[in-house]
């Protein structure tokens, strides 16, 4: 993967269920791939980047 999830906006945490996920909705084919591992780059990667989010507080 493009980067690795750890470092993706779209990486979450789940408190609750204490597990990390993908909160990007795939279609069937996309999690087929996903899951079978023969999508090697993804296309919804976005790197997560904090400072960016502090700047919109300002």
């Amino acid at each position: 993967m493009a980067g690795g999830c750890e470092f993706c906006e779209h990486y979450c945490y789940d408190d609750e269920e204490e597990v990390y996920y993908c909160d990007v909705s795939l279609d069937e084919d996309e999690m087929e791939r996903y899951l079978r591992g023969t999508n090697q780059d993804c296309g919804y990667f976005k790197l997560y980047d904090e400072y960016k989010l502090v700047e919109k507080q300002n």
